[in-house]
């Protein structure tokens, strides 16, 4: 049954280790090209005694370049799920070939289990190899940067994608013996990937732990800070604000000393304030964070401080197993309840 199975797959096999091997040979040289180049920035920095500006340079380097890579990566789950799981049964009774198959020594569901076994595996050697690679040639960069909660970077990293690309290939397969058709089966499968993929860094993700609460003062230099004023809704929002060495889950609208939210059209005559000639303000929101900053405000964060975050990839990985474990069961009940 194992050597039947590997027989299948074989096709499939072949292509995964040929653009695994690609992409490793990449990754290989990434690697040691980022450990040169953060050694020359170190050593052209040292003997001044402050590499902070270099460091942020050599971050930068190489920011496009691995976002690009984990993009990519994040990919792989959705790759497997349509072109390794969705046709692992569909194919079968979409040929008619289940009935020979069917009427063998061997139960449904243990031709079933064996071939999600013997799939599955190889799903977690390629995903399980190719960010192995990438955490290791991302490493100096991630240190430097460090935002290892960032929705691309947490999910192509260390055990995460693995684990991922387990679920799709049992959520593919299960999808293709429910449609009982291969395209469709593969169309909803990289449909659905996709959707979780977005559901779980927005949705799931943020809720794993209790987070950090804290609240922060929003003086005038605190507002220049944020990445945005203001929301399409035009509510008293600031936007980006960070916390060193956390993932910030959540920022509430601008409060008053008392707790209240900050009345929508002060916060429209702040936003329209225009500077005064004679004591022009400065930083990116000009007059706008000048008067902002002269109403005593704050915010209330939410955060997960950066020590959490293997605790949340095992927490998130486990999530996805006990997923495809329970489609698992599904599947085994359906194969031997339904299909005929």
């Amino acid at each position: 049954m194992i050597w039947m199975s590997w027989r299948q797959f074989r096709a499939q096999a072949v292509v995964g280790a040929a653009a695994l091997a690609v992409l490793a040979g990449y990754l290989l040289w990434l690697g040691f090209d980022v450990r040169d180049a953060h050694a020359g920035y170190l050593a052209q920095c040292r003997p001044q005694g402050d590499c902070a500006e270099a460091l942020a340079r050599f971050a930068r380097d190489y920011e496009n370049t691995l976002l690009y890579l984990a993009a990519l990566l994040a990919l792989l789950p959705a790759v497997v799920g349509m072109f390794w799981g969705a046709p692992l049964i569909a194919r079968e009774l979409e040929s008619g070939t289940h009935r020979l198959v069917w009427n063998q020594s061997v139960t449904r569901r243990r031709w079933l289990l064996v071939k999600l076994l013997v799939v599955g595996l190889g799903a977690v050697l390629v995903a399980g190899a190719a960010s192995l690679l990438l955490t290791w040639a991302a490493a100096p960069v991630d240190a430097v940067a460090g935002n290892r909660f960032s929705t691309v970077v947490f999910g192509a990293r260390d055990v995460a994608p693995v684990a991922a690309a387990g679920f799709a290939l049992v959520l593919g397969t299960v999808i293709g013996l429910l449609t009982r058709r291969t395209l469709p089966a593969m169309a909803l499968t990289g449909l659905a990937v996709v959707l979780l993929q977005f559901a779980v860094p927005n949705l799931v993700r943020p809720h794993l732990m209790p987070p950090v609460r804290a609240d922060r003062a929003m003086t005038e230099q605190a507002i220049n800070e944020a990445r945005g004023l203001g929301s399409i809704t035009n509510s008293a929002t600031v936007r980006g604000l960070g916390v060193p060495g956390a993932w910030v889950t959540d920022v509430s609208e601008l409060r008053t000393r008392d707790g209240r939210t900050l009345d929508r059209r002060a916060f429209d005559d702040c936003f329209s304030a225009r500077d005064d000639p004679a004591a022009p303000a400065t930083g990116q929101y000009g007059a706008a964070a000048r008067c902002l900053g002269a109403l005593d405000l704050h915010v209330e964060l939410a955060y997960q401080p950066n020590h959490r975050y293997w605790p949340f990839q095992l927490l998130e990985s486990g999530l996805y197993l006990l997923a495809a474990g329970v489609l698992t069961l599904f599947g085994l009940w359906r194969i031997r309840r339904r299909v005929t």
